[in-house]
This record gives C-alpha cells, structure tokens and sequence, in this order.
C-alpha cells in the first residue's frame, strides 16, 4: 500500500478538499466526515489556509484545485495548516488545473448570443477529451419559446446528449440542476457572455462572481474570471469556474477525433471499418461514414487537427535538440544531441507516415474558412 492510499485509510487525520490555490497559499475546504474530535467545537470556519511542506515540493509533488490532502499542525486560532500529503488523483486536468472531478457542466447560451453548433461542437468536442460526464446546459430559454425549445432538445438528442434548459434570470431549472450536482466535483465551462457567472451565483449565492456583459457589436462576453477555484454548493458538491476562453484548441490525435462525437461512437458499436487506420472519409466499407448531421463537423475538424499537428512535428523542440550529460565531478551540462535514425522505432514512423498521407489529403483552403 502506497504512502498516500495509506493516508487515505487513516481518520485520525485532518483531511480536506483544495478549493482555491494563489502564490504558494491554498484554501482547504475542511472534509467533516469522521473527523469528530479532530475539529474544535469553537472553530467557526469551515476553511484552513494552509502552506506546502517543503518535502512535497522536493520530490515534486504539486497541489493543485480539488486535490484531496491530509493537514498538520493547525494552527484554529489564526486558521492556518500545512499540507504534509496529497492523496491518490481518481481525476487529473491540466487546463483548468484541477483534480478529482467527475462532471463537465457545458454551459451555452440560446440567445444573446445566440447558439452556434459549430462552436458548441468544438466546446462538446473538448470536453468528450477528458472522459469526464458531461452535462449540456443551455441557458437564457426564456428568449425562445416552447416550441423552438423542442426543436433544440431534439436536435441535440440526435447528437446523444439530453440537454437541460435553464434561465438565470427568472430562476428556471436551477433547483433541479443543484440538485443534479449534489457530492460531484464539477467544471463549469463554456464561451464567455453566455451567463457562467449569473448561472454559478444562482445555484451558489455565497460565489458572488462579477458578471460581465455581452457585447452588442460582437455578441460576446467580457472575460469575468481570472483563476480556478471550487464553490461549495448548498447541501453539498462542489463546482469549479473555469478561467473563460473564446475557444477550446484541437490539440488530439486525428484517430482519436471521432470517439468525441457520439454519433460515431454509436455506428461504430454496431460494426467495424474495413481499414484498422480509417479516417472515416473516403475509405471503402466505412461504418462512421454517413447521413448524420455533424458528419461535415467531423470532416472539417479532423482536417483542422491533422493541420494542427503537423504545424507542430515542423516546429522544432528545443528539447529534443540536446541532451543532459553528468559527468565524474559530478557536474551537468546540455550537449548537442546527434541527430541519427538507427534507432528510431517503427512506430514512430508508421504513425508519421499515416499523418503525412491524411495532411496530403487536405484542401489547406478549407483550413481558414470560417466556421467558428
């Protein structure tokens, strides 16, 4: 049993939840499950600000937002800890920073600004990277009426996702959507102006985020969020806002592309290609390939990403180019490394080869249309 597993298994330490990480400072969220006896009556706060232990920074070992830690020596009259362990991740993130959630809640707007599929898709896309459930929540319905309300959900269940509306504004659906969330980590995310911030302080009244407005020209948002920290949601839960972004990077590996689109996911349960490295374009015999509606969406974004990674395999590694070298004194220096293609595996190779074969199959003027 590892050091942290063990730590894990002991209650007879202070355990806590990272919600807020700034400069070598971090708030922990006080874990009150089987820690009677270990927190003072008297102790109003529900939060510690703790430091690191220097040990944890020599051998590496970062904390991040929403890691589980264990705390010593704290200090109940001025509120302050240090964390000696961070505890085993079931979860790990690295943009937003943060560990141990569970659920994505994918946050758009039906108006003002209205709903772009291309762009939801994108977001959709990213957020079916991180194998975390995701939650589609569509906000502002009180701008459109019943009946386009239908012709959403319908559309989107085509896609595989049941979509819950709500308006921050008058209130709807925030009971049944906290309720939802209840004992998960969640992520809000989504392009800015579309009410991130109304949604979190309805559904968390202590947040208070600051609230930007949409740009009337542009029908964007102003960017209200600077940094990553945990809400803690009434009658439990907690919810991270994400930094806002105009726009999540394609940043996979172009075979991995259509297992983010659940459409594909479906047709390729029910049978198999024809080809083990199928791009489910034009290959013959192809079960991905079809009558469905964001198949163009796929086309066009594995494009966007195959172009995406070769701009970075040209782009030279300053790390690659050298190497480390210790000598006897004991001294270390970077050295030139020689280049040489002896030892170059085959796989490497192969999986170049398939990359260049679907880059040379691109139409670069397709590249920089605009479907954002």
């Amino acid at each position: 049993m590892s050091e942290f597993q063990s730590a894990a298994t002991n209650h007879n330490q202070l355990r806590g939840t990272v919600v807020a990480v700034q400069a070598n400072f971090y708030r922990v969220l006080l874990d009150n499950r089987n820690q009677s006896g270990l927190i003072p009556e008297n102790f109003e706060s529900n939060y510690l600000l703790c430091t690191r232990r220097t040990r944890l920074k020599k051998i590496g070992q970062k904390v991040i937002v929403g890691d589980l830690v264990i705390i010593e020596e704290p200090d109940w009259l001025d509120g302050r800890g240090a964390i000696s362990q961070v505890l085993s991740r079931s979860t790990e993130l690295k943009r937003p920073p943060i560990a141990n959630a569970n659920i994505i809640l994918l946050v758009f707007a039906l108006e003002e600004p209205t709903l772009d599929t291309w762009q939801l898709s994108r977001f959709l896309i990213k957020a079916e990277s991180t194998k975390l459930e995701i939650c589609l929540c569509l906000n502002k319905c009180d701008l459109i009426s019943e009946q386009q309300q239908q012709q959403w959900q319908e559309r989107l269940s085509s896609w595989g996702y049941n979509p819950v509306f709500v308006s921050a504004i008058q209130n709807q659906g925030i009971e049944s959507l906290r309720e939802y969330l209840q004992g998960k980590i969640g992520i809000l995310a989504g392009p800015s102006g579309v009410g991130k911030s109304s949604l979190i302080n309805k559904l968390i009244p202590a947040a208070q985020l600051r609230v930007g407005k949409v740009s009337g020209k542009l029908q964007r948002g102003r960017h209200t969020t600077r940094h990553v920290e945990l809400f803690s949601i009434p009658g439990g839960g907690l919810l991270a806002d994400s930094p806002g972004f105009n726009q999540p990077d394609l940043d996979h590996e172009p075979t991995d592309l259509a297992l983010y689109f659940p459409e594909a996911r479906s047709r390729m349960s029910r049978g198999q290609c024809q080809f083990k490295n199928c791009s489910h374009r034009d290959e013959p015999n192809c079960v991905v390939r079809g009558n469905w509606e964001r198949y163009e969406y796929y086309r066009v974004f594995l494009e966007k990403t195959i172009f995406h990674k070769k701009q970075q395999q040209n782009t030279p590694d300053a790390e690659s180019t050298v190497k480390l070298k210790i000598k006897k004194s004991g001294k270390s220096q970077y050295e030139p490394r020689l280049a040489s293609k002896k030892y170059r595996r085959s796989s490497r190779r192969e999986k170049q080869q398939n990359l260049q074969e679907l880059y040379d199959e691109i139409n670069i003027e397709d590249i920089y249309q605009e479907y954002d």
